[in-house]
């Protein structure tokens, strides 16, 4: 009996081993096939990666070989630049003034901006120059006149400054702007800024100032003047004259026109005249002081008659007004602001001849710009004498319009 559970018990083991034995074998050849197929689907993922660090390395190749290339044409470039400058010498110059002007007009309207927010009151000439200022001008001639002048005023219109229609059409096909420039009295809307209101509106020749008339006020006006004149009108030039003052203005654009080329320039007749100590005396200056030993001379400035300057000095006016200072003498005020600038003075003696000279000048074909006597700082009673000067030293009637700047 022993015997036969001992054999039982052996087919039993045996059983198990087969069972066991097979059952391997078909797990084996499972996870075979499932090795496989896990195989394959992961397989594309690294090819993919492979494919794509190519194309990379590819393109890095093409940038590498564009920047090479580049490189050598901004060589090729740079070594023509200097010659190219040399073929044009106005190029330099031409750069030169177009900087200036992005930066003389990023620095007014910073100022603009400023003035705004601080809340300062902003004139309607300001507003209305929004549409004035996108036309470009020559030159803005502003003629510096005062409340008792009315006489002169007259005979600058009867003469030198062309009146209604014709005025504005020189504005519009020569970029000439002619104004009387005057601000007002010590009691506004008083009869005296009534009177001047009156011949506005039968004129339209006035350019009005925030600035009280006076003859110690001169360098204040001024001031006012190109301050004013630059936020109206976008002009090469800004020339300041006197109303007692003979002026040819196709001979004045036509001489201006050779510096449109220079950013900062200042023209007139330069003068050095004595610093006067004296009280009492015409021209005294106060602050003599300022100028060192009694009998020393003034710097070099152009005389008060007449002078212009271009647009980027009176931007520069106009964003420092308010700590530009201001001497009794107009001319030298105007002249003490550009010092330490850089500067280009001319000195041009056709802004300053006589009433005498100016004639046979004329017929010689050597027309004067300004014509006035040095004796009287203005032609000498020019209400009356302004027509015979025009007579006998002015350009022609037909000299402006036929001119071409």
């Amino acid at each position: 009996m022993s015997l036969k559970h001992h054999h039982r018990g052996l087919e039993l083991s045996a059983s198990k081993s087969f069972v066991s034995k097979k059952w391997t074998f078909f797990l084996c050849i499972g996870f075979f096939c499932a090795g496989i197929l896990f195989s394959d689907r992961m397989w594309p993922e690294p090819e993919a990666n492979v494919v794509s660090r190519e194309a990379s390395d590819e393109r890095l190749r093409l940038v590498s070989e564009d920047c090479d290339s580049s490189k050598k044409g901004l060589k090729r470039e740079s070594k023509d630049i200097p010659r190219e400058v040399y073929k044009s010498p106005d190029a330099i110059q031409t750069l030169d003034k177009t900087i200036s002007t992005l930066e003389m007009e990023l620095a007014a309207a910073r100022a603009a901006q400023e003035s705004i927010m601080n809340g300062s009151p902003v004139s309607d000439d300001f507003k209305l120059s929004e549409t004035v200022t996108k036309r470009k001008y020559l030159m803005v001639v502003g003629v510096n006149t005062a409340f008792s002048s009315r006489k002169r005023r007259d005979s600058v219109r009867a003469t030198w400054m062309p009146p209604g229609e014709e005025r504005k059409k020189l504005e519009e096909e020569k970029g000439i702007v002619m104004r009387f420039v005057i601000g007002h009295s010590a009691t506004p809307g008083g009869i005296l800024d009534r009177a001047i209101q009156a011949e506005e509106s039968k004129h339209g020749d006035f350019l009005r100032l925030d600035h009280v008339e006076g003859y110690l006020e001169l360098s204040a006006k001024t001031k006012s003047y190109f301050t004013t004149a630059f936020k109206l009108w976008d002009a090469d030039f800004y020339v300041k004259v006197d109303d007692d003052v003979h002026v040819n203005i196709a001979t004045l654009g036509a001489e201006l026109a050779r510096y449109q080329m220079k950013p900062r320039v200042y023209i007139g007749c330069m003068k050095s005249g004595p610093v006067l100590a004296q009280k009492g005396v015409r021209y005294h200056e106060p602050e003599y002081w300022k100028f060192g030993e009694e009998g020393n001379k003034y710097f070099r400035h152009a005389t008060g008659q007449l002078y212009a300057i271009s647009r980027e000095l009176a931007s520069y006016i106009s964003i420092n007004q308010n700590v530009l200072h201001k001497y009794v003498n107009e001319d030298v005020s105007l002249g003490s602001w550009f010092l330490g600038l850089d500067v280009e003075h001319v000195d041009d003696r056709r802004l300053c001849c006589g009433t005498t000279d100016c004639e046979w000048k004329a017929q010689a074909g050597n027309i004067c710009v300004a014509s006035f006597d040095w004796s009287c700082s203005g032609i000498c009673r020019s209400a009356e004498r302004m027509k015979d000067v025009h007579r006998r030293c002015g350009e022609g009637p037909n000299a402006l319009m036929a001119a071409s700047f």
